[in-house]
């Protein structure tokens, strides 16, 4: 599975394939699962009993060829609707398919009570089951490591070709049957049997076996079905009315206009459009577990974020050189970058990268040699040639050994490691020891740093009203200067694990939706709490079991594009509804007129489009009725483009493009229409 891009996903091979399952979607069986669709399926039907015999329900004046028209035109209004559905469903298959190779049946090594291990088909294996793989070997089933550390080659599942380390205990010990182990070995206690696998669990999902239909597209589905059949009953009454006024309706007529007036347009890329909101998330490399979860990302109001791993990077990071009194800043820089050559910790290797970029980087002095870092002395640093010392360490363990050879460290540096520390930040002090003397070069300024553009992120997120609550266990003074860097709207510090379920609850009593991140078996409870849970790959079966999506790259900002992702599937469905029901007011004025010029010659006005004949005006609104839906189909493939801002302004953009170009756009399509079938001889 890879990771959204440009280039379109949907191929000619997948285009193919989806034209054949169009037709096979005709299925009355299938049909009737979209009650507008199966209407238009009823009435295709009668219209083709009526050009095997038009006077089978009485003397018509439609002839075998108008009847022909309607029949196929309905015909092609279906496969338009089915094609849009095969089209989203094709490209989860084609997913599938690609997940189905990454499934190999292998061997495993069980090992049995006794201590000797037997080779068992890894479809033999049963929950509990525990077995040894080693480097080079495929996991045989899902599981978790009870023994062992190995890194393991997971890019059949994530397509991310660097290894992930993996180790009993902890919050990286869950496997996913089919990846390989590359070094060492690991013993895996399977959590998963025949069927069960997670892998199993992916295919199913995104060739579209088990969507469930989003609250809200039940709603709408049955909105679009009390519809229909209000709309069905005021053409089974209007039958009486124009007899009682002298017009003869013909039957393929009253079906034509029962198709017009009933919401065909988004009855039939509905689906498609829930469907393909689905595909587009996992194309982020993120498995919804239902339609539902993306839809509810979409509703969201509240995010609950993790600061360590989601808006920090969790390494205290050397942001800042500060030189002592009458020391230069060159001199400063030099001694931090000399003093950490040899430190191989995140924070001694981050103070290497400042140093070089201010340009303190040089080698070693010949004949240096390293002091390695102890947990007593808290010091780390060089031992030049001759003889004297440059260190860097807690401020502390500093003075000590600068008084020791009758230093100290001035005040005013003190002074700024104060306020460091106070900030939540950690300051680390350079000095240089001689055997009888010694003095302060400056100090380093630890913290852990905010991924940049959250903070742009977060402002488009508070734009759109939705709140976000960072959850720490430092300090509040920590915890408030990482917030206000970010730009979170809140915090809770000194949070143990039990406190997000808290306030998850304390959210959704006030009527807020809730989405969170997490990766522990301690995060299951509150992922399930969560409206939107989404549960690192990397971590515990639990959390994965708990939450309703999954994200394959282990990435915990990825929760800020799954809320992007699902107010666009909220948006494109509002807009395309939007854009249907004012597809009809169009539609009314071509049909109405042509059904009763002769009766009453006074609607003659209503004929705002000045069709040709009632005969054109039919066929003209039933063409462009069909003929719109594959021109929407991009749309609700792609998605309509989601632009951070308020719903008010959201709301309107809506209405102004989808609203009004629903209403002009027909008009102008059904008159093109009308003047090419009179071009052709159509009268």
């Amino acid at each position: 599975m890879k990771k959204a891009t440009g280039k379109s996903p949907y191929s000619p091979a997948l285009l193919r394939r989806a034209a054949v399952d169009a037709f096979r979607k005709f299925d009355p069986r299938q049909m009737v699962k979209n009650p507008v669709l199966f209407v238009v399926e009823v009435g295709m039907a009668i219209v083709f009993l009526l050009v095997l015999r038009p006077d089978l329900f009485g003397p018509s004046g439609a002839s075998r060829g108008y009847n022909l028209a309607v029949f196929l035109i309905l015909a092609a209004t279906l496969w338009f609707a089915n094609f849009a559905e095969a089209v989203a469903e094709g490209r989860g298959k084609a997913q599938a398919e690609t997940l189905r190779r990454t499934r190999t049946e292998t061997m495993a090594r069980l090992l049995l009570k006794d201590g000797t291990t037997k080779m068992v088909p890894s479809s033999e294996l049963k929950k509990g089951d525990l077995v040894r793989v080693e480097a080079g070997e495929i996991i045989p089933a899902d599981g978790e490591i009870v023994e062992g550390l190995a890194a393991i080659d997971e890019s059949a599942i994530t397509g991310e070709s660097a290894p992930v380390i993996k180790e009993a205990g902890g919050d990286f010990s869950s496997v996913t049957g089919g990846t390989r182990v590359l070094t060492d070995w690991i013993v895996v206690e399977v959590t998963a049997g025949k069927g069960e696998s997670f892998l199993d669990k992916m295919i199913a999902l995104v060739e579209g076996a088990k969507r469930e239909k989003s609250p809200n597209e039940i709603a709408l589905t049955t909105l679009l079905a009390v519809l229909t059949l209000i709309f069905l009953v005021v053409i089974v009454t209007l039958v009486p009315i124009a007899r009682y006024l002298g017009a003869d309706l013909d039957v393929a007529t009253l079906v034509a206009l029962l198709v017009a007036l009933i919401p065909t347009t988004i009855g039939g890329l509905l689906s498609a459009i829930g469907i393909a909101g689905m595909d587009r998330v996992a194309r982020f490399n993120v498995i919804a577990l239902s339609g539902k979860a993306v839809e509810a990302s979409g509703d969201v109001d509240t995010i609950i974020l993790d600061k360590t791993g989601t808006i920090t990077y969790g390494n205290r990071m050397a942001s800042e050189f500060i030189p002592a009194p009458g020391v230069s800043e060159a001199e400063t820089v030099e001694a931090a970058y000399l003093s950490s050559l040899y430190d191989e910790t995140p924070e001694g290797r981050s103070i290497v990268d400042l140093a070089r970029r201010k340009g303190g980087e040089r080698p070693a002095p010949a004949g240096s040699t390293p002091i390695p870092f102890s947990a007593e002395t808290r010091l780390s640093g060089l031992v030049l040639p001759d003889g004297t010392r440059l260190v860097k360490g807690a401020v502390d363990a500093v003075r000590r050994e600068l008084e020791r050879v009758g230093g100290r460290v001035p005040d005013a540096l003190l002074k700024r490691t104060d306020a460091i520390a106070r900030s939540g930040g950690t300051p680390l002090v350079i000095a240089e020891l001689k055997a009888d003397a010694g003095r302060a070069l400056g100090a380093v300024h630890l913290k852990d740093v905010v991924k940049p553009g959250l903070k742009e992120r977060f402002a488009e997120l508070r734009a759109m009203g939705i709140r976000t609550i960072m959850v720490t266990g430092d300090n509040p003074l920590t915890a408030a200067t990482i917030a206000q860097e970010a730009g979170v709207d809140d915090f809770v510090a000194e949070a143990k694990p039990e406190d997000k379920i808290t306030i998850i609850r304390a959210e959704q009593a006030k009527g807020r939706r809730v989405a969170m991140t997490g990766d522990g078996t301690n995060d299951a409870p509150a992922l399930a709490q969560a409206d939107v849970g989404l549960a690192m790959n990397s971590g515990t079966m639990a959390a994965k079991e708990a939450a309703n999506m999954i994200d394959l790259d282990n990435d915990p900002t990825k929760i800020l594009t799954v809320i992007a992702l699902g107010k666009e599937l909220l948006i494109t469905r509002g807009a395309l509804t939007t854009f249907s029901i004012a597809n009809d007011i169009a539609k009314y004025f071509a049909i109405l007129p042509a059904m009763f010029a002769e009766a009453l010659p006074e609607l003659q006005p209503l004929n705002l489009m000045r069709l040709a004949s009632p005969t054109t005006a039919v066929l003209s609104a039933l063409i462009f009725n069909a003929i719109i839906i594959p021109l929407l189909i991009p749309i609700a493939l792609r998605g309509v483009t989601f632009r951070p801002t308020t719903a008010d302004r959201l709301l309107r953009r809506n209405l102004l493009v989808y609203g009004l170009g629903g209403i002009i756009a027909p008009f102008v399509g059904i008159k093109l229409i009308d003047l090419l079938l009179v071009a052709f001889g159509v009268r």
